[in-house]
């Protein structure tokens, strides 16, 4: 296969994937729009209202900017994981997939062109939350860490949309998707320090915390956005970039046997 033919088809593939969720916006962008405009609404203003500041790198955060980063990361990933995942068990379910098993792509641009779609997605949906975000806050541009913003933006999105290549394949139907969703990433988050400070937690909880890869995502976005973090991110990063190599390399090793793909 030549170097030429396999590029058209991974972009194919990608154009393919990332026009069918901007095709259905009240299905893409709606949703995440409305109920990040309640979370800020009841967290942000309400409660943070009560709460008044969080203490942070030193620092005294406001409520609603501290939860901020948490939200990005919450619908950035569970968008990433959701596209992807749907992706490929949608193909399976409806049997379109072997078209792209059959086609001259090796599956290395195959998983590429699905992790890259689901990323995109959930860029689009991170920025959206912190578009809806900067209506009920403000962030000081001067605090801004450019490069941890991208680079956690880039991997966490990328490690999401690879682990939904796993759910995809290794879901039997459809409420098999929603169970990993709403009931591993979602808790995973929540618990990952987005609307509190797992420094206010007592011990062991405290520690345990640290077991949870989403509080090093959820501190190295916010690291990005306020320039504060209780982990440090550069360790973070790494550990995040080593875990995204891993979950792409399986997302290859299982296409390659057909694991999920064929009866």
């Amino acid at each position: 296969m030549s170097l030429v033919s396999g590029l058209t088809g991974f972009k194919t593939l990608t154009k393919r994937e990332i026009l069918r969720f901007l095709r259905r916006p009240r299905n893409t962008f709606v949703p995440p729009f409305v109920t990040n405009v309640l979370y800020f609404s009841v967290f942000g203003v309400i409660l943070g209202g009560r709460v008044g500041s969080v203490r942070a790198g030193g620092q005294s955060i406001p409520y609603i900017l501290y939860i901020l980063p948490g939200l990005v990361v919450l619908g950035a990933i569970a968008n990433a994981f959701e596209n992807s995942s749907f992706s490929i068990f949608h193909g399976r379910w409806n049997e379109y997939i072997e078209e792209a098993l059959t086609s001259p792509m090796s599956y290395s641009r195959m998983v590429a062109a699905y992790i890259v779609s689901g990323a995109t997605r959930g860029l689009l949906v991170g920025a959206l939350i912190a578009v809806v975000g900067a209506f009920f806050t403000h962030v000081d541009l001067a605090s801004v860490q450019p490069f941890y913003l991208v680079a956690f933006a880039l991997v966490i999105t990328v490690l999401f949309s690879s682990i939904g290549v796993v759910g995809g394949l290794w879901a039997d139907d459809w409420d098999n998707l929603t169970m990993m969703n709403q009931f591993i990433v979602r808790p995973l988050v929540f618990f990952g320090g987005v609307f509190y400070s797992i420094r206010e937690l007592p011990s062991p909880y405290q520690e345990l915390s640290l077991l949870n890869p989403m509080v090093y995502m959820v501190n190295g976005v916010r690291y990005g956005f306020l320039g504060v973090s209780e982990v440090d991110p550069t360790v973070s990063l790494a550990v995040l970039s080593a875990m995204t190599v891993a979950v792409v390399a399986l997302d290859v090793a299982l296409f390659r046997r057909g694991y999920g793909l064929t009866d």
